[in-house]
């Protein structure tokens, strides 16, 4: 009877060990039931759509635990979402939004300073000068005309070249431009007038140049693409998004004014909260390694760590040389009052905003 006993008792616990074992093996090769832990998080952006998927290849394969929710709009809109949620802050990150927006939210508490891995390769006028820095950036945008030399012959008009000629004439409503209130791309056009010929000429220049807007759009790229379709032969925009449209066939020139143009950086920071995600500093250390700024340098030909990229076919030779002298402080310290006198006297020719 013992010995029935003790074999029942063997086989049962044999047979137990092997239902836990194959139970083991189907968990781990299930991805539902797997237990390795998974953390999400929330990244605010004003990169360019076609671009975001691009530079998140490399983040997704390498970090296959972390989910990012990405939530992305214009520089306008997206700095108005941070300051209106600073008492329940929902991003984690701010990834390629403008460095004077930055500065914004920082003088409103919302940047945890951070030094993400790799920080020594990124160059020191591309970065806040604190230690640790409060923001870090990836590259530069800067203003562009782009100019559709179809309609533009077929409408006798002469290819503008400068600030200067936009103004004249000849160009009355055939000029489209981002509204600086929403678009990053439209103020910092719009602050380059203003630090370039002092606020008294700029606001001469703006008036004169707004007779030949015919609209204002919320967007920094749609000035490019409505130049593109030929709806209208001018858009005030940026250097990436006139070359792309060239280099992809459209009838785009990329012209980039004679007096300079006007730029801000595309840069990250660590959102301020209770509980800060590790995730969120992995994000961070990934957005500025060699391997996303080669991404980055295939779009823009400035960028703050340096690559062995090519400059992209379009820009000119010197895209630095290009740069107006930028004060990004004065521009954040007074955005308010530039987008409230703005508005006040361009707002009629907007486009409705979407709901």
């Amino acid at each position: 009877m013992r010995t029935s006993l003790r074999k029942f008792l063997i086989r049962f616990m044999c047979g137990l060990l092997f239902v836990t074992l194959v139970a083991a093996c189907t968990a781990s090769n299930n991805p539902q039931t797997n237990t390795e832990t998974t953390e999400s998080i929330t990244v605010y952006t004003a990169l360019e759509d076609d671009q975001i998927n691009t530079y998140l290849e490399s983040f997704k394969q390498n970090n296959s635990n972390i989910q990012v929710n990405i939530v992305r709009d214009s520089t306008g809109i997206v700095t108005a979402k941070l300051l209106a949620e600073k008492d329940n802050p929902q991003a984690d990150v701010v990834w390629g939004l403008a460095a004077s927006s930055l500065l914004i939210a920082d003088q409103q508490g919302l940047i945890e300073p951070y030094a993400p891995k790799g920080l020594e390769n990124v160059r020191e006028d591309f970065r806040d000068s604190k230690n640790p820095p409060h923001w870090v950036g990836i590259d530069a945008w800067e203003s562009a005309f782009c100019v559709n030399t179809v309609e533009s012959e077929q409408e006798k008009l002469p290819i503008p070249i400068s600030w200067a000629d936009l103004i004249k004439p000849i160009y009355k409503d055939k000029i489209v431009m981002s509204n600086p209130a929403s678009s990053g791309t439209g103020y910092l056009s719009v602050v380059a007038i203003l630090q370039m010929k002092g606020e008294e000429e700029g606001w001469k220049y703006l008036d004169a140049l707004h007779q030949n807007i015919a609209q204002y759009t919320h967007s920094g790229s749609k000035p490019c693409k409505i130049a593109g379709s030929g709806e209208y032969p001018i858009g005030i925009s940026f250097g990436y998004r006139a070359v792309k449209q060239m280099n992809e066939g459209e009838p785009i020139k990329p012209i980039f004014p004679e007096e300079g143009s006007g730029w801000d950086i595309e840069a990250n920071g660590l959102i301020k909260k209770a509980a800060i995600k590790p995730a969120a500093k992995t994000f961070l250390d990934w957005a500025i390694s060699p391997e996303v700024a080669k991404k980055y340098a295939a779009n823009f030909p400035l960028t703050a760590v340096k690559t062995d990229v090519p400059i992209p076919e379009g820009y000119g030779a010197d895209p630095y040389g290009q740069l107006i002298k930028n004060d990004f402080q004065w521009m954040a310290d007074n955005r308010e009052r530039i987008l409230a006198e703005w508005t006040k006297r361009y707002d009629g020719k907007s486009e409705p905003k979407s709901e």
